[in-house]
């Protein structure tokens, strides 16, 4: 009313208080001196003399700024809030670059925490809330264990077979001297000690020790067999051993390095994964090369008993019991080489099957880390008054459920990328792992109060809790909650699992169908679900007669501009500078309150004219309420809606993806729109058909390095049947532990494929090797595989022993340690006979081929000399009474 009176804009105001105000540009500190000069005469020294400053001149007579505004020294307008467990805080984020240690970071800023708290008044706690050197630390705590455990257990198994106490601490030497050199690599390679690089040294426990236990193992052959001494032995063993060490060393390093330059978010994460694998397998073979014999030749000993061609240490029952079965097998096999053939076959075709079994997630989906992230969003339009009162009810809430320690809630302008203040996010920390999870350590202790029981009572784990939290907030129907893990590894801003893009050029349109799909939600397994299209933002829009207008002499930027500043304000007009604190602060111009809050109000006000005159709104514009889109995103230029969601428990990511796909598929969008996949699916669908990619191409290598070992085209892919042989296994124990098909998984993976490629190098180049020597072919095979089959069976038994902590053990992030090692332990222990026995079957397939390509003739005749000495009965019993010694004559014949 008083603009009115004296006939003055609100923009002629805004540009009054910026002439008699002047901001030297650049700052005070950086301005040249003629700045410097002009602002020190502009510059006010107290907030009172902006009513002073003369803002027109009517009638000759100046009209101040007291004429018709007031001026205050205030606080700007509230536009967030947080509280601690209800408590008034403020929140302070510290991220580190990109190229400084997480935990280094932590540490220098716990170290400023007392001298910055003995500088806060009273009554004003610094507290830290979240900190991820936490779940560091309780990790690399956690594989430490795993470690020392892993290696006592993979050590015990070379006592059981050898039974010498010597032997096994021999080969327990070799895992720690592998991964300190690996340290020393990854000094080198400027790595960092983390999940990553921690894990990959843990899954390489049993396969570091594998190239010691076979030298070892092949020393005491060669010494009970030959009754040589130890220092001999380890030569014979050496010129023995030496091929397929090198050659099993090398698959390994073929399989983990390719995977180190993967692209993506997989690729930056399994970088160091791969070269830290691969360094440490290539140092074990150098250690077996070197350390082990020299050591061995000085501190193995073992009986010798004379006339006797057996190892002494294969005579114990434990041994010769698994010995007699497993010879009795495969003359059996080989004498039913079609069936087990066969049956070979139908197993590695039900790797189809059993893959379809598994549920399939980017990173496993119920790690349980102790953190969770609480997002809940209200209708637009909300102020920040009722948005405290929203959160004062969810705490209210979820103060009574006893796993939750602390409960962090932020309300702000900042959580938003509409700057609207809709949102509540909030981060819930829980209890310790030993408070709330079951676990040896916390059973023990129970025990020792003579309360056993109590290990078994109160035990829940994270997505317990978030099925409390979402079970809580189902009444309050207007809220959109979500609830989900607070992810250490973060590779987008989203947090949900599933972000599906619809893409399109019709808003409404897009809205409808994101709308029906989050409607289905409950039928496809998700929860939280949400799109981020929505028609809910209170607008007044403002239908203007241009005509009008343009007769009044009002231009549309006049217009825009007096209405923004009117009712939205400027929040910088100048800058004042407080001699008493020596700070400077925003001034802001805005109506009052009363002018402002209504569309009758807004209309009630006046807009200049370029006669000077100013114009009634009233008379210009007419003002309607709507409901517009709180966002538009584009994507590709494209208009697009996201349905986020997280997936209900019991399903996993790839299968929800797929039903997804299924119901939009059902949807008949029709041309011009489409969809994609963005967040975890993208980097599922992405991650998994790049390992496949890498996977071929390890396959090529292996076949290669296989290939120049053995200088045979062949025998290489006898030893590749291993790995289609042992993956329907691998499946299987997936799917009977209900553990996803995960990253973590497909590294198991790779380590199985090279532990069972490398019991095929053992077997067939013994069996190349007594060939060669004159030897006959089912003589070789049978005594060949008699020969490797204690050294197999103790890498696979040191492997297993291994892997078995990171099973059975807890504490933080288990679950993705869990999910790499039960596919070892699966695959490798449930396909470990049937390979034993396949591998030589095979061998002797391939070896027909390969004859039959290359000699048909002499083919054909072996073949009718093979149903001959099958038919003669006498044949067949000096073959089973003495199954390795047939003459060199008939194998000439």
């Amino acid at each position: 009313a008083r603009l009115q009176a004296y006939n003055i804009s609100i923009t002629e105001l805004r540009d009054a208080i910026r002439r008699q105000h002047v901001e030297a540009p650049g700052g005070y500190v950086t301005a040249g001196p003629r700045e410097q000069t002009l602002r020190a005469l502009s510059q006010l020294n107290d907030p009172r003399d902006f009513n002073d400053i003369t803002v027109a001149t009517r009638q000759g007579r100046p009209v101040r700024l007291s004429d018709v505004a007031y001026a205050e020294d205030g606080a700007r307008e509230q536009r967030s809030l947080s509280r601690i467990n209800g408590i008034p805080a403020v929140t302070v984020d510290i991220r580190r670059q990109s190229d400084a240690s997480t935990v280094e970071v932590i540490e220098n800023v716990r170290a400023l925490i007392p001298g910055i708290q003995a500088q806060l008044p009273a009554g004003v706690e610094l507290v830290v809330t979240r900190d991820q050197s936490r779940y560091i630390y309780d990790s690399l705590r956690e594989i430490q264990k795993h470690l020392i455990t892993g290696s006592i257990l993979a050590s015990l198994v070379v006592l059981l077979f050898l039974r010498n106490s010597r032997a096994m601490l021999l080969a327990a030497a070799a895992i720690p001297c592998s991964l300190i050199a690996a340290f020393g690599m990854m000094w080198l390679m400027d790595f960092t000690l983390n999940t990553v690089t921690m894990m990959a040294l843990v899954l390489m426990i049993g396969v570091v020790i594998d190239d010691s236990l076979v030298v070892i193992e092949n020393m005491y052959r060669v010494g009970e067999e030959s009754h040589v001494s130890a220092t001999e032995a380890a030569r014979t063993a050496m010129r023995d051993i030496g091929m397929p060490i090198v050659a099993t060393t090398l698959c390994l390093v073929a399989i983990f390095v390719p995977i180190s330059f993967m692209s993506g978010v997989s690729g930056r994460f399994l970088f160091q994964f791969g070269l830290t694998a691969a360094v440490a397998v290539l140092v074990s073979t150098f250690i077996a090369f070197t350390l082990t014999p020299s050591l061995g030749a000085r501190v193995l000993d073992w009986e010798q008993r004379r006339g006797s061609q057996q190892s002494l240490s294969r005579q114990t029952w434990f041994y010769a019991a698994i010995d007699r079965f497993y010879m009795r097998a495969l003359e059996s096999a080989m004498r039913h080489r079609l069936i087990v053939g066969g049956i070979a076959a139908l197993i590695m075709l039900s790797a189809a099957y059993t893959y379809t079994l598994v549920a399939q997630e980017y990173t496993p989906g119920n790690v349980d880390e102790g953190e969770i992230e609480l997002v809940v969003r209200t209708p637009e339009g909300v102020s920040i008054a009722a948005m405290d009162e929203v959160t004062r009810t969810i705490e209210n809430e979820l103060a009574q459920i006893p796993a939750i320690d602390t409960f962090l809630a932020s309300v702000g302008e900042h959580l938003s990328s509409s700057g609207s203040l809709n949102q509540m996010r909030a981060f819930i920390l829980l209890k310790d792992h030993r408070e709330r999870r079951f676990s040896l350590g916390r059973f023990a202790r129970a025990l020792l109060r003579g309360r056993p029981s109590e290990a078994f009572e109160g035990n829940y784990s994270q997505a317990d809790v978030r099925q409390i939290i979402r079970e809580r907030l189902r009444p309050y129907s207007d809220l959109r909650v979500s609830v989900r893990n607070a992810r250490s590894f973060q590779w987008d801003m989203i947090g949900t699992e599933i972000d599906f893009i619809i893409q399109g050029p019709d808003l409404r349109q897009l809205d409808a169908y994101s709308n029906a799909l989050r409607d289905q939600a409950p039928e496809l397994g998700l929860v939280d679900a949400e799109t981020t299209l929505q028609f809910d933002r209170p607008e007044l829009q403002a239908h203007i007669d241009r005509d009008l207008a343009a007769r009044l002499g009002v231009s549309m930027s006049d217009l825009a501009v007096a209405l923004r500043v009117m009712v939205g304000g400027d929040d910088r007009v100048a800058r004042f500078r407080d001699p008493a604190t020596n700070e400077d602060y925003d001034v802001q111009l805005r109506l009052i309150e009363a002018d402002r809050t209504s569309p009758d109000a807004i209309s009630n006000l006046y807009v200049p004219a370029q006669d000077g005159r100013v114009v009634p709104v009233r008379s210009l514009i007419e003002f309607e309420e709507v409901l517009a889109a709180s966002r538009i995103d584009r994507l590709d230029r494209q208009r697009q809606v996201s349905m986020r969601a997280n997936v209900a428990p019991g399903y996993a990511l790839g299968d929800r993806i797929a039903a997804i796909q299924e119901t939009v598929a059902g949807m008949n969008l029709p041309l011009g729109y489409s969809t994609r996949l963005s967040g975890s699916g993208r980097e599922l669908e992405e991650t998994f058909s790049e390992f496949l990619w890498v996977f071929a191409v390890a396959m090529l290598f292996v076949y290669i390095v296989l290939a120049a070992q053995f200088e045979h085209f062949v025998h290489p892919l006898t030893i590749m049947l291993a790995v289609p042989l042992t993956v329907p296994f691998a499946f299987l124990t997936l799917w009977a532990f209900g553990v996803s098909l995960n990253l973590y998984s497909a590294l198991g993976l790779l380590v199985l494929f090279g532990n069972v490629m490398k019991n095929g190098i053992l077997q067939i180049d013994r069996m190349n090797s007594l060939r060669a020597v004159g030897m006959n072919r089912l003589a070789a095979v049978l005594q060949g595989n008699r020969d490797r089959l204690r050294p197999i069976l103790m890498t696979t038994f040191t492997l297993i022993a291994g892997m078995t902590p990171l099973v059975v053990a807890g504490g933080v992030g288990a679950e993705e340690r869990r999910a790499a090692a039960l596919v070892i332990i699966g695959g490798q222990s449930l396909s470990l006979f049937l390979s034993l026995i396949v591998t030589p079957v095979a061998y002797t397939f391939l070896d027909d081929v390969a004859l039959a390509a290359r000699q048909p003739l002499r083919y054909v005749r072996a073949q009718r000399w093979r149903r001959r000495v099958a038919a003669e009965p006498a044949a067949q019993e000096d073959r089973q009474r003495h199954p390795v010694r047939l003459s060199d004559e008939t194998e000439r014949e």
